[in-house]
């Protein structure tokens, strides 16, 4: 498997946990005290780290550290709205659309030879 695609695998299993250590708090330990909220978020976190850093390190091996971030923010995006919509319960907007579309014009000028 290319190593692109190593790293853009690794990078979508380390944002799903980053998207729940970062917001799903908001719905599951909204009554509990922010500081339990922390470190329930800590302890996701580290399975956050234990797949972006290998993935980082993988990717920069055939990427630029630009492209690396770039394809990161993509990722992040295509995680979020769908946890977003889903788990959350967010209403879809527009705004979604309009935020892909700018990272698709920020993939366009990474990537571009």
């Amino acid at each position: 498997m290319p190593a692109w695609m190593q790293a853009a695998g690794l990078l979508i299993l380390s944002n799903v946990f980053m998207t729940f250590a970062w917001y799903a708090h908001l719905k599951n330990l909204n009554d509990k005290p922010w500081m339990v909220a922390a470190l329930v978020s800590w302890g996701i976190a580290l399975f956050e780290y234990m797949f972006q850093v290998p993935a980082n390190r993988i990717g920069f091996t055939v990427l630029s550290l630009a492209q690396l971030k770039i394809m990161q923010e993509v990722i992040t995006l295509a995680v979020f709205v769908p946890f977003a919509i889903f788990y959350m319960q967010q209403p879809v907007k527009l705004d979604f659309l309009w935020a892909a579309l700018c990272l698709l014009g920020a993939v366009y000028f990474m990537f571009r030879s």
